[in-house]
C-alpha cells in the first residue's frame, strides 16, 4: 500500500471515529428531555435515537455536498489529505474536551472550525462565502429562531390546554414525547451523519478516488453506521446538562422543544443545505419554553457556559486543527 492510500484509510477510520464521537457527544440533543421527563427509559431513548439516526442518515445529501465542496477545496494529493485529517483531529479533540466538562458544544461547527483551521494553516482555499452564508448566518439565527418559535408554541399550548385535567395533560404529552423525541433523532441523523460523509468524499476527491460531490453508497451506510453506534453508547454527563441543569422540564415543554427543533433541522437540511448545529438548536429551544415559566426558572449561569463554548467551538477546533497540520505535514512529507 502507498503513502496516499494509506492515508486515505487514516482519514475515512479517523472521520468515522469522529462520527461515533459525534453520535455520543450528541446522543443528549436528541434524547435528554424525554429521558428528563420520564416520558421514556435512557435505555430505550438510546435505542430509538440510534435506530432513527441510522434512517436520518440515509434521507438527503445536500448538506454532506456542502461539507464535501463548500467549506475547504484542498490540494490533490498527500497535502490535501492532511488537511482533512488535521481538521478532523481538531474535531475530535474539541468534541471530546466539552464532552468531558458537561457542554452541549457544536459538533458540527467543530467539524468546519477544524477543517478551515488546518486549511488556514496549508494555504488551502477556503470559502469564506460559503462559511459566512452557510455556517456563521444559520449558527447565528437557529437559536434566536429555535428560541422564539419555542417561546411562542409554548404560549400557544397552555392557552390551549388551560382548562384540561393536568394529570391527563401531563400523561398525553408523555406519550407524545415518543414521537418528537423519534423526530428530534431522525433529524440529527440527517444534519450530523452527513458532515462525516461529506468529508470522507473530500478526502476520496483530494486523493483521486473520486469525482464530483456525490456520495457513494458505502460511505452513507458507514456514516450512519458509526452515527448510530456512537448515539446509543450515549452521552450521560452532557444530557444531565440539557435535561436538568438548564432547567426543570415537564412534559408538555419536552414536546414542544423537541418538535420546533426538528422542524428547525429539517426545513435547514432540506431547503437551505446549511449544516447547523443541533445543539444549538434543541437548547435554545430548552431554553424557549423554560422561559414561558418564569425567567428565573431558567439557570442562565448555565446558558451562560454553553454559548461560551458555542462562541469558542470554531476558533478553538480551528486552531486545533492547524496545530494537527503542522504536525502531521512533516511527518507525512518525511514518509514520502
Amino acid at each position: 500500500m502507498d503513502l496516499v492510500a494509506f492515508v486515505v484509510v487514516v482519514v475515512v477510520v479517523v472521520a468515522l471515529s469522529f462520527d461515533f464521537t459525534n453520535g455520543f457527544h450528541d446522543a443528549a440533543n436528541a434524547i435528554a428531555t424525554s429521558v428528563s421527563t420520564r416520558a421514556l427509559t435512557p435505555r430505550v431513548a438510546l435505542a430509538m435515537a440510534a435506530v432513527m439516526n441510522l434512517v436520518g442518515a440515509l434521507l438527503g445529501t445536500g448538506v454532506a455536498e456542502t461539507i464535501g465542496s463548500g467549506i475547504i477545496t484542498p490540494a490533490g494529493g498527500l497535502t490535501g489529505l492532511v488537511v482533512v485529517l488535521a481538521g478532523l483531529l481538531g474535531a475530535i479533540g474539541w468534541n471530546l474536551a466539552t464532552w468531558w466538562l458537561g457542554l452541549p458544544s457544536s459538533s458540527s461547527h467543530a467539524l468546519i472550525g477544524g477543517l478551515t483551521g488546518a486549511g488556514l494553516a496549508s494555504a488551502t482555499t477556503v470559502h469564506w462565502n460559503v462559511i459566512l452564508t452557510k455556517v456563521v448566518i444559520p449558527m447565528l439565527l437557529s437559536p434566536m429562531v429555535g428560541f422564539s418559535l419555542a417561546f411562542a408554541a409554548m404560549i400557544g399550548v397552555l392557552w390551549g390546554f388551560r382548562h384540561a385535567s393536568h394529570e391527563r395533560t401531563t400523561r398525553n404529552f408523555r406519550y407524545a414525547q415518543t414521537v418528537s423525541a423519534a423526530a428530534m433523532a431522525l433529524g440529527h441523523g440527517l444534519q450530523d451523519a452527513q458532515k462525516t460523509m461529506g468529508v470522507i468524499v473530500l478526502a476520496l476527491v483530494a486523493a483521486g478516488w473520486w469525482e464530483g460531490t456525490s456520495i457513494p453508497l458505502w460511505v452513507k451506510l458507514a456514516a450512519a453506521a458509526a452515527i448510530s453506534a456512537g448515539t446509543y453508547s450515549g452521552g450521560w454527563r452532557i444530557m444531565r446538562t440539557l435535561g436538568r441543569r438548564i432547567i426543570e422540564l415537564d412534559p408538555p415543554r419536552g414536546f414542544v422543544a423537541e418538535t420546533v427543533a426538528a422542524s428547525v433541522l429539517y426545513t435547514t437540511a432540506f431547503v437551505w443545505q446549511a449544516p447547523i448545529s443541533t445543539t444549538h438548536t434543541i437548547t435554545s429551544a430548552i431554553l424557549g419554553v423554560g422561559a414561558t415559566r418564569r425567567l428565573s426558572a431558567v439557570r442562565w449561569g448555565v446558558a451562560g457556559n454553553i454559548v461560551g463554548a458555542w462562541v469558542l467551538t470554531l476558533p478553538a477546533a480551528g486552531s486545533v486543527g492547524a496545530l494537527m497540520f503542522f504536525l502531521l505535514h512533516p511527518l507525512f512529507t518525511w514518509l514520502g
